[in-house]
């Protein structure tokens, strides 16, 4: 994030504005609805700029009083100059659509006041900040700016109602999403003073803590459900695994505490045992938790163990799914997981220790005309070829290694099963990856859609 965020209160203070035409204009009502006070410099001013005009020529002694600048000319060098002796006094310009000469940036706003959403890319892509806009403007009506105002005006009253803090926050919630807005909505503003009136009155009643079990996906933050975001959005504790990628955890309250619980092989890991009894704790002080894991909680998540451990100690509980990494990875790399005419099956194998290999049934998982996908297989590759050819799978079956699957940083890699122990002992596949074995996976080649080719292992090697 290049630009800091934030409203500035320019009621009464002065705001130097270079330029004089139709763009200038533009920016002198937005300043002045702002409060701002204006000092105008251009050679020609419209008539609404002409009131604060004072100069036909730019000086830098003009900055003088100033908290901020904007040039609005279509004289480069005199844009130059102004940015110049901005950066000299330290005063914030912008210089209209020339990011590289600005210190700070105009956002594409929606204004619903005192409730104003703000918009930007930075500078680089203004169209597409305000593609962004209209796109809000149809979700946040004219009732939210109404509904704004009424709690402006009940605010001390209900902080002095509520004192506690999580208290007051369960009540905004309920305020924003009951009947109060609902009346705001409908125009009836007296309906809202009085139903909020008696919600008041009412309190609040105790936090009952509970916990959600969310699937977090492999990692594109596109692939939550909306009902994942919600639980985010309202969550007082996260505890998140280590594979939750950032992406994900910035969809989450800003406030909320974030608790890494992340295993990692050979690296730091909470005990399970330990996640049961953070769950308890946070949960038993009123708080909303939500246990984040990556894909789904049920599939390979040991999301059943923390049911079971909630529901033991009385812990209200909900379940929210994800996309787990075999859906997920496959697609974002082109493979059908099953197909009418290579694999009419799908079984899904846990490969993370050489125990869990030990158990599974090999004579089954080495039938034709199905697709098997094992999670946590990275160091158990010679194991998984091993086993499925010695019960009488082809080596030439076609393999695919999605490494980072929805992440930018994908990688996907086709073999064959018989180059998996080749592959092992080559290194450089890196966790988390998916180990896809089946016909399906050669499809990988000419169906991929999602960011770099697939690499043929045959064609490393050569080059290698």
């Amino acid at each position: 994030m290049r630009y800091f965020p934030l409203f500035a209160d320019l009621q009464g203070r002065l705001v130097l504005l270079v330029g004089g035409g139709v763009v200038a204009e533009r920016k002198a009502r937005l300043l002045r609805e702002a409060g701002a006070d204006l000092r105008v410099v251009a050679r020609e001013s419209s008539d609404y700029l002409r009131h604060w005009h004072v100069a036909n020529e730019f000086e830098s002694s003009h900055f003088d009083g100033a908290v901020l600048a904007i040039a609005a000319t279509d004289d480069p060098e005199l844009n130059q100059r102004v940015a110049a002796a901005g950066r000299e006094r330290n005063v914030l310009v912008n210089v209209v659509d020339v990011a590289e000469l600005s210190s700070f940036i105009v956002p594409a706003i929606v204004d619903r006041s005192p409730l104003v959403i703000a918009v930007s890319s930075g500078g680089v892509a203004p169209v597409l900040a305000r593609q962004v806009r209209e796109r809000i403007e149809l979700l946040v009506d004219e009732s939210y700016g109404a509904l704004a105002l009424l709690l402006q005006t009940w605010r001390k009253r209900i902080k002095g109602a509520l004192s506690d803090v999580g208290q007051r926050r369960r009540f905004y919630e309920r305020v924003v999403s009951g009947p109060v807005a609902d009346a705001i909505r409908a125009r009836r503003a007296d309906v809202a003073e009085q139903v909020l009136h008696r919600e008041l009155a009412a309190g609040v009643p105790p936090a009952t803590g509970s916990v959600v079990l969310v699937g977090a996906g492999p990692g594109d933050p596109g692939l939550l459900t909306l009902n994942a975001l919600r639980a985010l959005q309202q969550a007082d504790v996260i505890l998140h695994d280590q594979l939750v990628s950032t992406d994900v955890l910035a969809l989450a309250r800003r406030d909320a505490e974030r608790i890494s619980v992340g295993k990692a092989a050979g690296g730091h890991s909470v005990a399970q045992g330990r996640i049961h009894q953070l769950m308890l704790e946070h949960a038993q002080a009123g708080r909303r938790v939500v246990r984040l894991k990556g894909g789904d909680p049920f599939i390979f998540g040991r999301g059943g163990e923390e049911l079971e451990f909630l529901r033991a100690h009385g812990v209200p509980y909900e379940v929210v799914p994800g996309v787990t990494a075999a859906v997920a990875c496959a697609a974002y790399a082109g493979i059908p997981l099953t197909h009418r005419d290579h694999a009419q099956s799908l079984r899904l194998v846990t490969a993370h220790c050489g125990d869990s290999l030990d158990t599974l049934d090999w004579r089954s998982l080495a039938h034709d005309r199905q697709t098997v996908a094992y999670y946590m297989g990275v160091a158990q590759l010679a194991r998984i070829r091993e086993g499925l050819i010695r019960h009488g799978r082809d080596p030439s079956t076609p393999v695919a290694i999605v490494e980072n699957g929805s992440r930018a940083e994908q990688r996907v890699t086709l073999a064959t099963l018989g180059q998996l122990e080749e592959i092992a002992h080559a290194g450089g596949i890196r966790s988390p990856a998916l180990v896809i074995v089946g016909e399906v996976t050669a499809l990988a080649g000419e169906l991929h859609w999602f960011g770099s080719a697939p690499r043929l292992w045959s064609a490393l090697r050569s080059v290698a």
